[in-house]
């Protein structure tokens, strides 16, 4: 999403809540995916609620409880946690928080692609079917017809895509077309490509550290695996005492030991050469 200022902050938070959640394998994205999208939806229909939860002069626990006793029950805890440190956040237009829950709604379905493998498919299958959109205004028409009724273009979408794409592109694709929140139907699929391509580039280090690490060592850290690795390198840390002031990486089945000072200093040799 494109936000400045606060928002640009808030929703910075909201993905790195994401990620941590999302990299856990007790948690279903896909299911998450469906709650934030309920959610999405609900703050986009009711505009007076959304202005309540991105009220900067309301105080953020306070917004964080009402989203809570909203959702409870409505959705998982996962998901109402998650939404309610969104609107503890401070939001510099109520839309951004609309905007920031339907890109996290995107990213929580491409991690569910990623972990059966299919992260790739969905990437390309996103580009290809942008590619027939644009080459067929019979398509497009239907597709975008604000007469048409959003179960009309879901079974539209079914017979086109189903069985034949991923369940995650099918799923995208028809959020996008029965939801496009003014977005034209080549900006919305342009966006989720580029989405895609930022989730299959991402790597996570998981980092257990004996203290926790200044800002500067994550930076350093972050920098030299991400040399090291040649892709985004998404840093989850944790701090556990008996690491006897070293620090354990682990990257997939690669995991990485020696002293902080050790490894830091590995790392500034990686970037200076």
């Amino acid at each position: 999403m494109t936000a400045h200022g606060a928002s640009r902050e808030a929703f910075a938070a909201a993905r790195e809540r994401l990620d941590a959640l999302t990299d856990s394998a007790s948690v279903d994205a896909a299911q998450l995916a469906d709650e934030l999208a309920a959610v999405t939806a609900l703050l986009d229909r009711e505009v007076s609620l959304r202005r309540v939860l991105t009220d900067p002069a309301q105080p953020g626990e306070a917004k964080a409880e009402l989203a809570q006793r909203l959702l409870g029950g409505q959705v998982s805890g996962t998901a109402a946690d998650l939404v309610s440190g969104m609107v503890r956040s401070r939001w510099s237009q109520p839309r951004d928080l609309v905007d920031a829950l339907e890109e996290l709604t995107a990213t929580a379905d491409l991690t569910a692609a990623q972990r059966s493998g299919g992260l790739d498919n969905v990437e390309d299958e996103l580009f290809r079917f942008g590619r027939i959109v644009s080459s067929n205004t019979e398509l497009r028409a239907a597709l975008t017809d604000r007469a048409a009724s959003k179960a009309a273009k879901s079974e539209l979408l079914r017979s086109l895509l189903g069985g034949r794409a991923d369940v995650t592109t099918e799923r995208l694709v028809t959020r996008l077309v029965t939801a496009p929140r003014g977005r034209s139907l080549e900006a919305g699929l342009e966006s989720l490509s580029k989405l895609a391509a930022e989730r299959r580039n991402r790597v996570v280090a998981v980092v257990i550290s004996a203290v926790p690490l200044s800002d500067g060592q994550k930076q350093r850290l972050g920098a030299a695996l991400a040399k090291l690795y040649g892709r985004q390198m998404h840093l989850n840390l944790d701090v556990d005492p008996e690491v006897l002031g070293g620090i354990r990486v682990q990257v997939g089945d690669e995991v990485i030991n020696g002293s902080i000072a050790d490894r830091l200093e590995d790392a500034g040799r990686r970037l200076a050469g």
